[in-house]
């Protein structure tokens, strides 16, 4: 059961309210000491003691009562009646302590509610607007991490999509090894051993070590350039500095090496050209292949979709991706830049 707001009042709160109404007695009378003696060693102790404890009461009585249970639910006529009565209610039991100590008689009942109601006023727009602001920074970190977990998941989905698509063609390409060349079928299998590490151990997490996914990509290649006919040129350079300290989100760079191969099986003369280097803080990676004049749309399918995905989650307004469709060729130029302080740098250091 919920606990009455009354038991949610934190006595650690106290001091707050002491140096809060301190520090109005401080402006009202320009001197901290003075303020301070007048507080601790004179009648005056109990008007400030009566300011402190009752707008304490409004205020929590506000917080913890009346915007739950009105102004949350939508009551909101019923919220301004009551803590109208709040505000009012608290300002009469200041006001009677004025009664408890001495007082100019230039004062009256009226005066002392014309210092006590807009004190009263200000301590509870104050408290509300720390709770709102606490409220507010809860809701959007809430949000916030509702949206890390959704673009956690879907990019899960993408990835586990994709995965399967890569096994299906590449236990494809060794059954057809298996009947044109079982010796050739042999090493290919041993090449696909290493391609199955590499995806269940090795990739596990949104950035591997480019290095890594370089030589997953070779061995990929390595497993086509067997089960290709010799009518098929395939041309790869892959840049010769140091990438080890660098990683990239795996399997961007394989859909579009993937989709090279797959048009260009057959009896006729196809070639295929893949390019990887570093240039300065980007990484270019361009992958070009001859095709039949019959084909069009070779990058409409799944893989595709789901690469630009993931490059729209995980590297936002950090790459650029251009294909280009001729007649006898396929051509598909993919930079990925880093820069400094970007939430998922699309080329980091490997931790």
């Amino acid at each position: 059961m919920e606990k009455h707001w009354l038991f949610r009042f934190r006595l650690y709160h106290l001091p707050f309210w002491v140096m809060y109404h301190y520090a109005w007695w401080v402006v009202s009378y320009g001197d901290p000491l003075r303020a301070a003696n007048t507080i601790l060693f004179t009648p005056y102790a109990v008007e400030f003691a009566f300011y402190v404890v009752f707008q304490a009461v409004a205020v929590y009585f506000n917080l913890y009562y009346l915007i739950p249970t009105f102004l949350q639910k939508g009551r909101y006529q019923a919220y301004i009646g009551y803590l109208s009565l709040t505000l009012i209610a608290t300002t009469l039991c200041i006001v009677g302590g004025y009664y408890l100590i001495p007082t100019p008689s230039d004062l009256c009942f009226f005066g002392f509610v014309g210092k006590a109601l807009p004190s009263t006023i200000a301590s509870t727009t104050l408290a509300m607007s720390i709770k709102l602001a606490r409220h507010w920074m809860k809701t959007r970190e809430r949000q916030q991490l509702l949206e890390k977990e959704k673009l956690e998941t879907e990019l899960q989905f993408l990835r586990n999509q994709f995965n399967p698509h890569f096994l299906f063609n590449s236990i494809n390409s060794i059954f057809f090894l298996i009947h044109k060349n079982p010796d050739v079928a042999s090493a290919s299998l041993a090449k696909f051993s290493e391609l199955l590490r590499h995806q269940l151990y090795e990739c596990n997490d949104n950035h591997i070590p480019l290095d890594k996914e370089i030589n997953f990509l070779a061995n990929f290649i390595e497993l086509e350039k067997l089960r290709q006919n010799k009518r098929t040129h395939i041309q790869v350079s892959f840049t010769d500095k140091p990438v080890s300290h660098l990683s990239i989100a795996p399997f961007i760079l394989m859909t579009f090496i993937e989709n090279a191969f797959k048009h260009v099986s057959g009896n006729e003369d196809h070639w295929i050209n893949i390019y990887l280097e570093l240039e300065e803080d980007k990484l270019v990676f361009t992958v070009s292949n001859s095709t039949a004049d019959k084909e069009s749309g070779q990058y409409s399918g799944i893989g595709l979709q789901n690469v630009k995905r993931r490059l729209d989650l995980l590297y936002p307004n950090e790459y650029s991706l251009d294909i280009q469709e001729r007649t006898d060729s396929f051509t598909v130029r993919l930079q990925l830049t880093s820069f400094a302080g970007s939430a998922v740098k699309p080329l980091q250091l490997a931790i």
